[in-house]
């Protein structure tokens, strides 16, 4: 938001209504449709023509198909190599991990603002980063626990561990498996938040440089290409989060599948 020639970082991660007084009150909790809710839908959105337009199985694969197929063979190679040929259970709940985040990731980059649209980047938001790890982590208990009932608790007492160091070995190994969710989920979240604030930042000199003029103009000309530099590293780190994601899931699953 820009106001006296300033821009303030951090007013593109509020939550706001998108119309206000059309929301309900439950349980004494007032509820509305925001902008988180409309932008996770225009992500969902996106995907499924993304997949629907790569899906029609021509005999000569054109670009399209060729993406997804990609895309759904990168994810498939994550699973093959982190929990081997067991892990094929698992491709819908990764592959909707890595899709929903790194689409998720570019649409906060897009610059539609030149339209006058104010894009909202929900895994700026942990709520939504923490449901995803804890969805991840729930899956892990309950294979877990399933597969290898109590025998589980043998993933905490590393193999070969002196008897007199298991009670000490086995609280560390315990805490350090219940940070996993958190951990998980502030990884994305400090990571699209700093490189979004970062690019606000450096809008804030370009403005304020303008505005003095004169031997500024020339902070200005090097924030926007810093601005430039930025915002095209952020793509690559979008991505690169997703793929962390996904992959550390599939390690964390595959601890529980396997007891490694």
């Amino acid at each position: 938001m820009a106001e006296e020639g300033k821009i303030d970082p951090m007013h593109q991660f509020e939550v706001q209504p998108i119309i206000e007084g059309l929301g309900f009150n439950l349980f004494g909790q007032e509820i509305n449709f925001t902008n988180s809710a409309l932008w996770m839908f225009v992500v969902l959105i996106t995907i499924y023509l993304f997949m629907r337009g790569g899906m029609k199985r021509e005999l000569v694969p054109g670009r399209w198909q060729l993406m997804v197929e990609g895309v759904i063979g990168f994810v498939d190679n994550i699973i093959d190599t982190s929990i081997g040929p067991n892990g094929k259970k698992y491709t819908p709940w990764v592959f909707t991990l890595f899709m929903f985040i790194l689409f998720a990731n570019w649409w906060g980059m897009m610059p539609v603002g030149i339209a006058g649209i104010h894009p909202f980047t929900v895994t700026s938001q942990f709520t939504v980063t923490g449901l995803l790890a804890a969805i991840s982590f729930s899956i892990v208990l309950i294979v877990g626990f399933w597969k290898h009932g109590f025998k589980f608790f043998s993933l905490f007492i590393p193999h070969g561990t002196p008897l007199p160091m298991i009670p000490l070995i086995f609280m560390v190994e315990l805490l350090s498996f219940m940070v996993r969710p958190f951990s998980l989920a502030l990884r994305l979240f400090v990571a699209m938040i700093a490189g979004h604030i970062l690019v606000k930042v450096f809008a804030n000199f370009v403005i304020q440089s303008i505005d003095a003029g004169g031997a500024s103009l020339l902070v200005a000309g090097l924030s926007i290409v810093f601005i430039a530099f930025v915002s095209a590293l952020e793509l690559l780190v979008c991505a690169i989060q997703a793929y962390v994601f996904a992959l550390l899931t599939s390690l964390y699953i595959n601890d529980a599948e396997n007891l490694h």
